[in-house]
């Protein structure tokens, strides 16, 4: 499947469901491109922060490898899932992972249309290996094979039922070599 140009879906979805919120009076607070080739493991990613000469860097980038091959459907999940990244950073002004604001968003988007679905983790035909290390929570004992080694990630499920849904160190996953 072709590449579609972004710049146009960006500003629909923005429309649609952040209220025109990532682009007021037409000025985009984030740019969105199609990736070098380079990103092979992730479909997409929100960044921000300066660049080497100091100027602002807001950005949406989308993984050219691994949307091309899929139908329209999979880039403008990605792409969704994306801003309510950004939208959570530049409009609330708020640092949150997949928190309670990003689900809301995320829970409010699905419901309003059929078209495609966000989700926390995408379900898109990637390119695997064998997990190099496994995570296990020190409450529940669940374990999850991983590629690379995470900081500071913690057990959804025992966070929710301990703490509120709010991260804690007790529940920090603990990474383990794989065998």
């Amino acid at each position: 499947m072709p590449l579609v140009p972004l710049l146009p879906l960006f500003h629909r979805l923005n429309r649609e469901h952040f209220e025109g919120a990532l682009a007021p009076d037409g000025i985009s607070l984030v740019s969105v491109r199609w990736s070098d080739g380079r990103m092979r493991r992730s479909a997409g990613l929100y960044r921000y922060g300066r660049r080497a000469d100091g100027t602002s860097l807001s950005e949406i980038v989308l993984s050219r490898p691994l949307l091309e091959p899929l139908p329209v459907a999979a880039t403008i999940s990605t792409l969704c899932h994306e801003m309510i990244h950004a939208w959570i950073h530049r409009v609330l002004g708020l640092e949150e992972a997949h928190g309670p604001q990003f689900r809301a968003r995320m829970a409010a988007i699905n419901a309003a249309q059929r078209e495609f679905e966000v989700s926390v983790r995408h379900r898109f035909p990637l390119p695997t290996g064998p997990a190099r290390w496994i995570a296990r929570c020190p409450n529940c004992g669940l374990a999850a094979p991983y590629r690379r080694r995470q900081v500071g990630i913690a057990c959804r499920a025992c966070c929710d039922r301990l703490h509120g849904g709010r991260w804690h160190a007790s529940c920090q996953l603990v990474f383990e070599a794989a065998a």
